[in-house]
């Protein structure tokens, strides 16, 4: 009866923390979404940078280029006079007649393009195909979460908290290998760019990194089983003596 009595008080308390366990799961996973959302947007399109050769006179056409993962972007565009200060060519958004080109290795006996320098294809294959193996772990992570709301499989959370720590991973370095891409662009003097700004897509993935990381995290931590937080919860755990 004296058992009975002092285990009463902490049942409530089990119950509702373990109710609450599928809803931060939803919560977490909906943020995870959106990371996810943002790693495919960051893939699929060509705005990581924005590099731009200078300007000496202006009311004449120039050449900007933006590029992503996959392919570079050229658009010339007609410049008219503006500030003191503004050197460059653009804004990209500018209209103006535009020529995309995929990285890909060039045959033997091809003219390269100015734009088209040796390293700046094996930096950005290398970026996407890590930025590949990011989207293969952030697709298992959610087959795991949603085969893990069915049949109360909750063993699934942990590896599928560890997809999602990958995929940002991946990702991050996937955007340090185009931020070094850039860098070796902008020094090279093969190309006539000498001015750069990461636009959209870069933001994107780092959106994701953030996002895929700490929620990842998060649901490892979720997934973890409950520690007691009261002295009496370990003996109510406890089989009864006969």
């Amino acid at each position: 009866s004296r058992t009975a009595r002092r285990a009463a008080p902490g049942a409530p308390l089990r119950s509702g923390m373990d109710d609450s366990k599928p809803l931060k799961v939803r919560l977490t996973f909906s943020v995870i979404l959106v990371g996810i959302s943002l790693l495919f947007a960051a893939v699929v399109t060509d705005h990581w940078a924005v590099l731009s050769p200078k300007v000496e006179e202006f009311n004449a056409t120039c050449e900007a280029a933006h590029f992503g993962l996959w392919r570079l972007c050229t658009k010339r565009i007609y410049m008219q006079e503006q500030g003191p200060k503004e050197k460059v060519c653009g804004p990209i958004s500018l209209p103006g007649d535009r020529n995309c080109s995929y990285f890909k290795q060039k045959k033997k006996g091809e003219t390269s393009e100015i734009f088209e320098v040796t390293t700046q294809k094996e930096y950005s294959i290398s970026a996407a195909a890590i930025a590949i193996f990011s989207v293969g772990f952030a697709i298992i992570g959610t087959i795991c979460v949603l085969l893990s709301f069915r049949k109360k499989r909750d063993y699934l959370l942990k590896p599928a908290s560890m997809f999602y720590t990958f995929a940002g991973l991946c990702i991050i370095i996937s955007v340090e290998v185009m931020r070094q891409s850039v860098k070796r662009m902008i020094d090279s003097e093969e190309t006539v760019w000498i001015e750069y700004s990461y636009s959209w897509s870069f933001a994107c993935a780092c959106a994701a990194f953030v996002l895929l990381f700490v929620c990842g995290i998060a649901l490892l931590l979720i997934a973890l089983p409950r520690f007691p937080q009261n002295p009496w919860e370990t003996c109510m755990d406890a089989e009864p003596e006969h």
